[in-house]
């Protein structure tokens, strides 16, 4: 089905989890996310989705590329938005694999999601031992990083259980240190979101704070920076996923042609994209903003 990474974990309600998700909120660290403060206790318990599960699969999407811009000082978009829209592309993929199990095994009462419920995936994925979750609070495999996506079936079919991966970060700060502006505590392991250039360019529906704008480094949909400085990402290898090569005009974009970017031209090269969330105004907003 194109996963690279299958890992198995209880369904059972995330205790442990369920605090620090807590005093994040409590923290204000969601920002203008109000959503995240919705169903609560759907995150952190998958019976509650899916009523008699036993198990949460979870699964790992690679979308590694050595496709960078031509132009090393033109504006950036995070990888993960090269290609088409990952939810569409994992989903079907997903689907298909809960359909397959449905036919092997028999009657599973199951469902599948991929960034699309209130879901604590990269808790998950820890318990699942699909990777650890770094001091930047991502899923990080030993073997490949951490530029892939994460999916789950919840079901009813118990399996066998797989142990969690231990925390390999060690003393590293790379991430800390680099993120531009400092949206992850000086410990690790705790993200501002309302600080992270991914929220201001994506989630954020008003103005930028003024005080973020000498500090976005080019960024105008996503950031990529606290994973391109993580050293377990030369681990990473380009994915083989066609829907994910990107759009041939967008790696020859230059800083000039993203300033002067119109509404026609967006459509053209993001018709497929996740950028399109945000759509052209939003777009717009985050290029003046540089």
């Amino acid at each position: 089905m194109g996963f690279d990474f299958t890992g198995f974990a209880r369904a059972e309600r995330l205790e442990a989890e369920a605090r620090r998700l807590e005093i994040w909120l409590n923290q204000g660290a969601h920002g203008k996310m109000s959503y995240m403060e919705n169903h609560f206790d759907l995150r952190i318990d998958p019976t509650l989705l899916v009523p008699g599960a036993k198990t949460v699969i979870c699964l790992a999407f690679n979308y590694a590329t050595d496709q960078l811009p031509d132009d090393p000082d033109t504006l950036r978009i995070s990888r993960y938005a090269y290609g088409e829209d990952y939810h569409q592309v994992v989903k079907t993929r997903l689907k298909a694999l809960l359909q397959y199990m449905q036919e092997e095994i028999g009657d599973i009462n199951g469902r599948c999601f991929v960034d699309s419920a209130p879901i604590m995936e990269r808790e998950w994925a820890h318990r699942a031992g699909l990777g650890w979750n770094g001091r930047n609070t991502l899923t990080i495999h030993p073997k490949q990083g951490s530029y892939f996506f994460l999916a789950e079936i919840i079901c009813d079919l118990p399996l066998l259980y797989d142990d969690p991966i231990k925390d390999y970060c060690g003393t590293c700060r790379r991430c800390i240190d680099a993120c531009p502006t400092q949206a992850i505590s000086p410990q690790g392991y705790f993200v501002d979101a309302s600080k992270c250039i991914s929220y201001l360019t994506i989630e954020l529906r008003e103005a930028i704070p003024e005080e973020f704008k000498d500090r976005m480094e080019g960024w105008v949909f996503g950031c990529d920076v606290c994973q391109e400085v993580c050293p377990w990402n030369r681990f990473s290898k380009r994915h083989e996923e066609p829907a994910f090569e990107p759009h041939p005009a967008l790696l020859k974009m230059s800083r000039k042609e993203w300033v002067e970017l119109t509404e026609e031209t967006f459509g053209q090269i993001f018709k497929k994209s996740a950028v399109k969330r945000t759509k052209y105004p939003g777009l717009k907003r985050n290029i003046d903003f540089i």
